[in-house]
């Protein structure tokens, strides 16, 4: 303060000021006049420079609550509070790693006390004698003495506790969370203590609950989840506890009274442990459980415990994967009237009961993974949402015309002999099949196949779909890849941007820099910029993972390159142990919280910085620069023959899942695909109700992988330029909307002697073809193809961006000039004409090949055979050429749900609808290419610059 608190406000406002906030600035003392304030009680000076408890807030006796985060303080000497008369003292994220002591007799009047995140490693809090709430959570505690006269909420969490003493019992606790420590005994005063109705003491070393913990009176939730408890408490006696979490232990069994005298227990979960059998729920037909949600995900039930399910009347939600079951008796399914959720996913299951029809408020079913050979009569039933029936063994399927009105998800990847009539499909937001069988890029290339992959998405409790992935599994080519998955922090917008946009950008970096670390760095800060409107007010996590072939890097051909930022995570399984690829940056890592600090930046007490974000580097969020940056973690490792997958997942999965246990339960799964799915539906079972998305990569490197590549690409000759850098792939993408595909087309199998290029891919769209030189150049056509679409609103279209060339906007009609720059010379000989394929559907654009047309009202390119659907729900054709004329149509419009519109399927009806005023138009570009093609190609010089051409 420069000037006197009397002549900074008038006299007035300084008798009667109650707060006074002057959190975030650079103060290290204050000036003596604030002792004036006499009716303040609340003074807040956090995030300060402050080393010390300032002598003049002696002088404000009516002060109550005092806020000193983020300062300096690196001792808590007791004696600067005696003469305080504050009740609630806020001293979290400072440097304390110490505490002087003082009388106890004269800190009476402090309740509340918040020392998180410190250096503590060791806490007398019986020196507050009327203390009622303590804070000491993520310090390095190993031992916390507590007066527990008064205490009625103690949360020390992220510890490291081997001691806890509180005495005397304390009669007024409510809630204690002692989670994620060392402890390996917990005390028997709780079951003494009459109001206590939340327990935490997961993530601990606990063997053995208190004998009577489960007969009190007040206790309603208990979690004890991670421990390595082999049993439970027998004695159970009508308590009113509601929730309980035992997983991740070493359980055999249940208390056998656990149903039949818990009345009020609503929700079980015992996941994750070693249970075959579970306890009856009544003696008689007639049953009291109220349960409505159980989870028994991971453990080793068998078919007898089916029975013992049908007393649960009042059963909403049941979990059953990956377990021991063969069959779900259908007279035991028509007991369970009330069921909505049912994941069944990872047994041995042949069928489906019929009576499944009898659940009529069923809406999501989850049997992935089984021996499914009929597929359920689930589509009779109105309420049904979503269908996971991937990884099984259907071939017929016979769906009635009328689909339940409210169905989102329908998801039938991974069964090989499917048959199925797309066109009763159509108005399914995220519909997922197999794509026809082709050549892997590895293959095509003359090489190992080196990786394949296979991932997965699922929605939260709130049917939002927040996450996206990508996977181009053929990347700017044959012998790249590139893997990611995004989510929104709360939103739908940004994890589709990215997942649109994000190769693109990352193909061009490529061509720009050629360290790893810059171009993953320069791909993330480029995004930033296309996200646009949309990224000025939210956010989202990423994580991107990057196959290359480099044969001069010692010890390998291949190098994994991985970048993130917020909670999206990458791991590598390697010889068996999971190797991190990111960091999460939080204000828990030094480094961060320094530089937000640096930026004037604060931390609310729900550790978000500035109340927004609890992530330090994400994407979006511009107006929180430079405190939040987007600036990735990059790490690059050589891929060795010990490398056996690695695996990419959203923060839901990470944080029900450890990396230990992820690469413990997809190490022996052979499909990707499988893999993923058992990752997201542990997450699932394990208690998470947020988005999900997953993406396994399974390695194959063997030691002659160099020799072999390096023979397969051992052409000289300098690619050909990619597209011009003033507008790249990604621009045009994001001004048009268009969608980013999850794998690439397959490449082009020339015949016998043909010549073609060997030149690196051009674009995410066009893989490089393996071959040898070839003089022949790349041959370009242009064409305008005008379209009607209506202003952008996914915040790419920034007022503050340039005109792109090549686009041209007026109104609500967008002419785009596309460059079809990856012809191959010589190969509209080789393939068969107009005349030779089958009748097409639709009049063929100029520039088509083979029997492709294209439906400008669906955004995709049809053949008249069966179509390759893409991971991310877009639709390709079968198809062995890239001789065609690009088409922009608008991107998959997004829905309130979170889903995307797949592209609808072709119809033999449907025809490509010509403007009246372009009929002329097109006639003359159709006549002048035919004549083109009948001409022989002139040889001529091509100017250097030829293919560098802006769109």
């Amino acid at each position: 303060m420069s000037a006197p608190v009397s002549r900074a406000f008038p006299p007035a406002a300084v008798s009667s000021l109650q707060t006074f906030l002057l959190d975030g600035n650079c103060l290290s003392a204050l000036p003596e006049e604030l002792g004036s304030l006499l009716k303040l009680s609340y003074l807040g000076l956090s995030f300060n420079r402050f080393s010390h408890v300032p002598q003049v807030l002696e002088r404000l006796a009516s002060m109550e609550r005092l806020c000193m985060a983020g300062n300096s303080l690196d001792t808590l000497v007791l004696q600067n509070f005696r003469l305080l008369r504050v009740k609630h003292l806020d001293l979290r994220l400072n440097q304390i790693s110490s505490v002087v002591p003082d009388e106890p007799d004269l800190l009476r009047h402090i309740t509340q006390l918040d020392v998180r995140d410190n250096g503590l490693t060791e806490l007398d809090a019986s020196l507050f004698p009327r203390l009622e709430v303590l804070h000491c959570e993520r310090n390095r505690l190993a031992r916390l003495r507590v007066k527990g006269a008064l205490l009625k909420a103690l949360y020390a969490s992220s510890n490291e506790l081997q001691q806890l003493d509180i005495t005397p019992v304390p009669s007024n606790l409510t809630f204690m969370d002692i989670s994620r420590n060392r402890l390996e005994v917990l005390p028997d005063w709780l079951c003494e203590s009459k109001k206590l109705e939340v327990l935490d003491v997961s993530h601990n070393l606990i063997t053995e609950l208190p004998a009577r913990l489960l007969c009190s009176s007040s206790l309603r939730k208990l979690s004890a989840g991670h421990n390595r408890l082999h049993k439970l408490p027998d004695r159970v006696e009508r308590p009113l506890l509601e929730i309980l979490d035992v997983q991740h232990n070493q359980l055999v069994e249940l208390p056998s009274h656990l149903f039949l005298k818990s009345d009020s227990l609503r929700c079980l979960n015992a996941s994750a442990n070693k249970l075959e059998l579970l306890p009856p729920s009544s003696l008689s037909e007639e049953s009291n459980s109220v349960l409505q949600e159980l989870y028994l995900t991971n453990n080793r039930l068998t078919d007898k415990c089916v029975p013992l399910l049908t007393g649960h009347t009042h059963l909403r939600v049941l979990h059953m994967a990956y377990n021991h079951l063969q069959t779900f008796p259908a007279s035991k399914m028509a007991r369970l009237e009330e069921l909505e959720e049912l994941e069944l996913s990872g047994n041995m299951l042949k069928t489906v009961p019929t009576t499944i029809l009898s659940c009529k408020r069923m809406h999501t079913l989850i049997a992935h993974s089984n021996s499914l050979e009929v597929f359920p009569e689930v589509m009779q039933l109105l309420d049904m949402k979503c269908v996971d029936l991937s990884c099984n063994e259907l071939s017929d399927i016979a769906l009635p015309e009328n689909l339940p009105p409210k169905l989102q998800e329908l998801d039938l990847t991974g069964n090989p002999r499917l048959n199925l009539d797309h066109r009763t499909l159509d108005n399914i937001r995220c519909f997922r099949i197999d794509p026809p069988p082709t050549f892997s890029a590895n293959e095509a290339s003359a090489g190992p196949v080196v990786w394949s992959h296979g991932y997965t998405e699922a929605s939260g409790v709130k049917n939002k779909l927040c996450v996206a992935a990508l996977s181009v599994s053929s990347f700017c080519g044959s012998r790249e890849a590139l893997y990611g998955v995004f989510e929104g922090d709360r939103n739908v917008e940004v994890p589709y941007l990215l997942q649109c946009t994000m190769n693109d950008v990352l193909a061009e970096e490529l061509q720009r820099t050629k360290s790893e670390e810059d171009y993953m760095t320069n791909t993330f800060l480029v995004m930033q910029r296309k996200l646009g409107t949309a990224g000025q007010k939210l956010g989202g996590s990423a994580a991107l993972c990057h196959i290359r072939h480099d044969p001069t890097e010692p010890g390998g051909c291949f190098t994994l390159t991985a970048a993130n930022v917020g909670k999206c995570r990458a791991v590598l399984c390697r010889d068996g142990a999971p190797m991190a690829l990111s960091v999460l940056h939080n204000v828990g890592l030094e480094k961060e919280y320094l530089r937000i600090r640096q930026h004037n930046a604060i931390v609310t007490e729900d550790n978000k910085v500035n109340g927004v974000t609890d992530s330090t580097r994400v994407m979006g969020y511009s107006f929180l620069y430079p405190a939040v940056i987007p600036r990735p973690h990059v790490q690059t490792a050589t891929l060795t023959p010990q490398d056996e997958f690695f695996i990419l997942g959203s923060r839901g999965l990470w944080d029900a899942v450890s990396p230990e246990e992820a690469v413990e339960a997809v190490r022996n799964v052979p499909d990707g695909l499988a893999a993923a799915k058992k990752l997201c539906t542990l997450a699932q079972g394990y208690g998470c109700t947020d988005s999900l998305s997953a993406v396994v990569v399974q390695l194959s490197v063997s030691e002659d992988c160099c020799s072999c590549c390096c023979s397969s690409t051992t052409s000289s000759d300098p690619p050909p330029p990619e597209l011009s850098s003033e507008v790249s792939a990604s621009e045009m993408s994001s001004e048009v909307g268009s969608t980013a595909s999850s794998d690439e087309p397959p490449p082009h199998h020339p015949p016998a002697g043909a010549e073609l290029s060997s030149a690196r891919g051009c674009c995410a769209l066009h893989p490089a073809e393996g071959g040898s030189a070839s003089s022949s150049s790349f041959q370009r056509q242009l064409s305008s193809a005008t379209f009607s679409s209506a202003l952008s609103d996914n915040g790419l279209d920034s007022e503050d961006e340039e005109p792109i060339a090549g686009v041209f906007s007026n109104g609500s009609r967008v002419e785009v000039e596309a460059d079809i720059h990856c012809l191959k010379a010589g190969l509209a000989s080789s393939l068969p004409g107009p005349h030779h394929g089958a009748p097409r559907p639709s009049t063929p654009l100029p520039g088509a090949v083979g029997g492709v047309t294209c439906d400008g009202a669906r955004g995709a390119w049809w053949a008249p055979g069966k179509q390759q659907r893409r991971g991310n729900g877009s639709v390709a054709p079968q198809e062995k050429s890239h001789n065609l004329i690009e088409v922009a149509a608008d991107a998959p419009c997004r829905k309130p749900g979170g889903y995307f519109t797949a592209p609808a399927q072709p119809d033999p009806d449907d025809q490509f609808i010509i403007p009246p005023e372009l009929e002329e138009e097109v006639k003359e570009i159709m006549k002048e290419h035919q004549q083109k093609q009948q001409k022989p190609p002139e040889r001529t010089e091509t100017p250097a610059d030829y293919d560098d051409t802006p769109l």
